[in-house]
This record gives C-alpha cells, sequence and structure tokens, in this order.
C-alpha cells in the first residue's frame, strides 16, 4: 500500500506562528506610535524639549535677554538670565546682578512671588549698596500688588529694623497644644477672612480698588484690643472644628445634608459671579453718567452744632434767655442751672451734628427745635425757649453749615456699588430666565395659590 505524505506543521511550530503573529503585530503598534509621535512633534503639540541659548557667550546671551526685554517679552527674557546664571564662572556680584535682573522681569510680567524670591536670591547673593534701595522699593511694590499688606508690614519692620532679633512677627500670640501661632500668622489669618469677605465683589473691581478697600478693612485690627478680641473668636471656632472633627460629626447624615446645601449656595453663587463679572463692565465714563443722573442721592444736607440748658419750666427758662441776652456767659449759666449732667461740665455743648430735618441729639425729636435752629444765624441764642419731654430747652446756636453737593471724586465708590447693584439686578434676572428655560423649568403657580373660598 502506497504510503501518503502528510504535510501538515507539528503542533509546536503552531504555536511559534502564533507568537510571532502577535510580534508584529506588536511591532506596527510601535510604528504606528512612532509616526504619530514625529507628526505630533513636527505639528509643535507635542512635549519637545525646547532649545536652550547654552552655545551663545555671556556677553551674548545678556543681549538676547535685554532684546527680548524691549519686545515685552519678560518671561524669556527672565528665562535666558537664567541661562546666563548657569553659562560660566560668575562673580558673586554678577550672580546678586543677574538675579535682580530676573526678578525685575519677573515683576513686569506681573508674576510678582517669584519676582520677590530672585530680589531674596540677589541680596543672599552678594550685598551692593547700589541694589539695596531699589530691592527695597521693588519688594513694597511687590507686595502691594499682591495684597500682602501684613506681610509687607513685617517686610519693612525687618528691613529698617524694627522688628526685633528674630524677625518682625515672630512674637507668639497664642498656642493650642503644641501649634505656635506667631503674630504673623494671626495677621495673615485675619488678612485671609478679609479677602473672603470681599470676594463676592471681587469680581467687580479693579486691582487697585480691591486693594483699597482691603487696605480700609485692615485699619479696624489695628489697635491690639482689636486683634485680640478677633484671635480669641477665630481659637474658639478652630478648637470647636478640631473638636467636631475628632468626634467625626462630618461623616454624620444630617451634617452632610447641611454642608451639601452650604455647598449648593456656594457653588451657585460663585457661577452667578463669574457670570457678572463677564457681563458688566464699567468704565469710568458709565460712572460720571450714572453720578450725573443722580446727584440728588449725593447731597451733604445742612448741619449744625449747638448748646443747651434744660430746665424745669418756661418762666425760668425765660429770665435765663434774658440774662444771656444781657450779656452773661452761655456756658457759666449751663453750669449753673441745667439739668442735663451729661453737657454741665461743657457748658451746655452738645459735640454731635445736628441734621436739618432729624431728631436734635442729646435733646430728643423735635421738629419745632430742629426747623428754629436752622432759621436762625449762627452764633445765636434762640429767642424762646422750647418745650420737649424732658422739660424746657435753652438753644444757643454755634454753628451751621449748608447743604452741600458733595463732587463725583468725593462719592466715587458709593457710585460704583450703586450702579454695580443695579446692572447685577439686570444680568441676575437675564441670566435665571436663561437658565430656566435650559432646564425646562415649570411652575405651576394655580397649584401655591390660596384656595378659592366658598360661595357658603
Amino acid at each position: 500500500m502506497e504510503e501518503k505524505l502528510d504535510f501538515s506543521l507539528p503542533e509546536k511550530k503552531q504555536k511559534k506562528s502564533r507568537a510571532s503573529g502577535v510580534i508584529i503585530g506588536l511591532l506596527l503598534i510601535l510604528i504606528v506610535l512612532a509616526s504619530v509621535d514625529l507628526i505630533s512633534s513636527l505639528s509643535g503639540n507635542g512635549s519637545v524639549e525646547e532649545p536652550r541659548a547654552t552655545f551663545l557667550s555671556a556677553e551674548q546671551t545678556k543681549q538676547l535677554a535685554s532684546k527680548l526685554s524691549q519686545r515685552n517679552l519678560y518671561r524669556r527674557a527672565a528665562k535666558v538670565w537664567q541661562d546666563y546664571l548657569v553659562s560660566g564662572e560668575l562673580s558673586d556680584r554678577q550672580r546678586a546682578q543677574a538675579m535682580f535682573q530676573i526678578g525685575t522681569l519677573l515683576e513686569k510680567a506681573g508674576v510678582y512671588d517669584e519676582a520677590i524670591e530672585y530680589y531674596y536670591l540677589s541680596e543672599a547673593a552678594a550685598k551692593l549698596n547700589e541694589l539695596e534701595p531699589q530691592i527695597n522699593a521693588h519688594i513694597k511694590d511687590c507686595f502691594e500688588k499682591l495684597g500682602k499688606f501684613s506681610a509687607l508690614r513685617y517686610e519693612l519692620m525687618d528691613r529698617t529694623s524694627f522688628g526685633g532679633g528674630d524677625g518682625a512677627g515672630g512674637k507668639i500670640v497664642a498656642e493650642i497644644g503644641a501649634e505656635k501661632i506667631t503674630e504673623a500668622d494671626l495677621d495673615g489669618i485675619i488678612e485671609s477672612t478679609i479677602d473672603n469677605q470681599l470676594e463676592p465683589m471681587a469680581a467687580f473691581m479693579t486691582g487697585e480698588q480691591f486693594n483699597e478697600q482691603k487696605k480700609k478693612m485692615l485699619e479696624q485690627y489695628k489697635s491690639g484690643e482689636a486683634k485680640q478680641q478677633f484671635l480669641q473668636g477665630w481659637l474658639a471656632q478652630e478648637i470647636l472644628y478640631r473638636q467636631a472633627l475628632e468626634e467625626g460629626l462630618e461623616e454624620k447624615e444630617e451634617i452632610k445634608k447641611i454642608i451639601e446645601e452650604l455647598n449648593r449656595g456656594v457653588l451657585s453663587q460663585q457661577l452667578m459671579n463669574r457670570e457678572l463679572a463677564d457681563k458688566i463692565h464699567i468704565t469710568e465714563t458709565d460712572l460720571q453718567t450714572y453720578y450725573e443722573a443722580n446727584k440728588g442721592e449725593y447731597v451733604e444736607p445742612a448741619k449744625a452744632r449747638i448748646s443747651h440748658i434744660l430746665v424745669d419750666d418756661e418762666e425760668q427758662a425765660g429770665d435765663l434767655i434774658k440774662r444771656i441776652k444781657d450779656g452773661e456767659d452761655f456756658a457759666e449759666i449751663a453750669k449753673q442751672f441745667t439739668k442735663d449732667e451729661g453737657t454741665k461740665e461743657t457748658g451746655g455743648k452738645i459735640d454731635m451734628d445736628i441734621t436739618k430735618g432729624s431728631y436734635v441729639p442729646v435733646i430728643g425729636e423735635s421738629k419745632e427745635l430742629n426747623d428754629k435752629i436752622f432759621s436762625a444765624d449762627a452764633p445765636a441764642v434762640l429767642d424762646s425757649p422750647i418745650k420737649t419731654e424732658k422739660g424746657w430747652e435753652i438753644v444757643r446756636l454755634e454753628e451751621k453749615t449748608a447743604e452741600r453737593q458733595k463732587s463725583f471724586d468725593e462719592v466715587r465708590q458709593q457710585v460704583m456699588y450703586s450702579l454695580t447693584s443695579q446692572k447685577q439686578q439686570d444680568v441676575q434676572q437675564e441670566y435665571i430666565k436663561e437658565m430656566m428655560g435650559k432646564y425646562n423649568v415649570i411652575i405651576h403657580t394655580s397649584a401655591t395659590a390660596p384656595a378659592e373660598p366658598s360661595e357658603k
């Protein structure tokens, strides 16, 4: 019987074939990835390391940095100066000068925190007398532009040697266990709190306006008493917060619901703030136009200052007025006869302004007295006494200021606030209406309307 030839491959060889196929597939994938990487590199979308100008001499590097700076490419110029620092052997003086240049360029680029770092590095490299006043001025400007006023204060104290040996702000004001809170820490916490309070309005203010408002609010905490009061409140909140975390309150369902509600409120407000900031752009012309259209809102009313004598009956009041008119001293008579112990020692003088049409400080509500005060000419004693709830008043008008229109410069911040509030309302209403449409909101007013009364 003729033997047949078997052309089938052994099982082992089949496995080898499959393995070869896998290898070929992997190679194809690598080729594709390499191609994609090459295309990406050519198109500029890949992360290709930028060539640095290390082949230039030190002088050429400085010239390149100068040219970039002249073209307002400050960050690129700073990068070239950094190349200069590693380009060769430099003296401490040259390093200090280069780092100062980098600091000024970063400051021009608006990167104030990095600029401060390089000014510090310049001082560390070498103390150069010609750079010292410039560095002081630049660091001050950078801290101001960052809005870091407490840090600026301690910086200035350190630089003028008012802060003590360990550096300004290093005095410990409180301790929580092993944690020490310094004076600088406290000022930083106060500043951060003010930032949070101003945040809702920050989107509608220029950097200059924001910093100006922040400075005014920081004035509240200049005294040691105000700082102590703030510190006690902050410490109370901090230890309660730590105890709450220790007890795991944040894991309780009812607390999670409260946090979720707060989170919803914050996120929705932030979204609205962003929308308002995008759509509200108030120019100086807008402010002046609003001021002119609403001048009546910015009028300082007429004001007056008076002295008074309070007595029990009308006859005595009349006699005292006659004596004053005959030349006796008003203050001496007040010290002798007035029933008002609060003003007796000052001869009846009231150290508060009276506004036309409003109540009279110390004396009280009296339209008749207010009208007579603003009808008289100062200085003068009113011809007749005025009956009030406390008794009979003898009044001397000391000085009077006429009604005055406030200038635009005086009320600029008020105008800004009023106009911003007006525009906010318009934008909010429009945006809420737009979102209602987007999410298909339907309000069934009939479902919440009061029930119709029955015929009976």
